[in-house]
């Protein structure tokens, strides 16, 4: 046990070399149409929500609230249970963290994908899914981190280095992506009168301001969040293209 311990650590502490254009290009085309491509966002959306609620608890857990637990749905909507005062900075931290921490979470992602800990980067995604497995409540949300874990450890444990690549960009530009489209869908149902349980609600019955204005916060982390991790993990794959196009145009 300790010799696979020491394995994951060495691995995951270790940089790996700048993956091939090619292989940035293809995670970024295919975190793109996962997201936009409503089908598919049906399912990865499972994954920004299972976020969602683990920032929740996590924020829960640091303003000393007392955390019950997280509930995962096949509508692809989530509750994180914790209890406490109903009232407070705490309270205002803790909600406010469910939607900014998609969006968070992945700049952290793209911070550690950029320097070329892929390795370390998936990891980390597996423990904060055996996080999240030890506070799960309800059968659904149960099955839904089951398959989540093994998938994310089988492709860490046994992955190449270009799976490895591929996956954690793939995986970091999803959650980036998928924050903002998520805020863009709570703006939606909002504006068609729905969703008046939501976090930008419950925040502004705690703050006494809009939930619209809310809405606009939540907007303006993840886009900038989305701006900041696609840079550096395109930009330089960009930066390149642009470089190697310069030097054919004739001077």
């Amino acid at each position: 046990m300790t010799d696979v311990l020491r394995d994951i650590w060495e691995a995951a502490t270790t940089a790996s070399p700048a993956p091939e254009t090619a292989l940035v290009l293809a995670a970024a085309a295919t975190a793109l149409l996962l997201v936009v491509w409503r089908p598919a966002w049906g399912v990865v959306r499972h994954g920004v929500t299972t976020v969602h609620e683990a920032c929740h608890l996590a924020v829960a857990a640091l303003t000393g609230r007392r955390i019950m637990g997280i509930r995962l749905h096949s509508d692809t909507s989530g509750l994180a249970l914790s209890k406490g005062r109903p009232r407070g900075p705490g309270m205002v931290l803790m909600t406010a963290a469910g939607y900014t921490g998609p969006a968070i979470v992945g700049l952290a992602a793209a911070f550690g994908v950029g320097r070329g800990y892929d390795v370390g980067v998936l990891w980390a995604l597996v423990v904060l899914a055996l996080f999240v497995l030890l506070m799960i409540r309800n059968w659904y949300g149960l099955w839904t981190i089951l398959v989540t874990l093994a998938l994310l450890g089988a492709l860490t444990w046994w992955g190449t280095a270009e799976v490895h690549a591929f996956a954690a960009h793939t995986v970091t530009l999803v959650l980036l992506a998928g924050a903002v489209r998520a805020v863009v869908e709570l703006g939606l149902s909002r504006r068609g009168g729905r969703a008046r349980s939501s976090d930008a609600d419950a925040l502004g019955r705690l703050t006494h301001l809009p939930g619209g204005l809310w809405v606009g916060v939540f907007a303006l982390v993840a886009a900038g969040c989305l701006a900041l991790g696609a840079w550096w993990l395109v930009g330089p794959t960009f930066s390149g293209l642009a470089d190697a196009a310069a030097a054919l145009l004739p001077r």
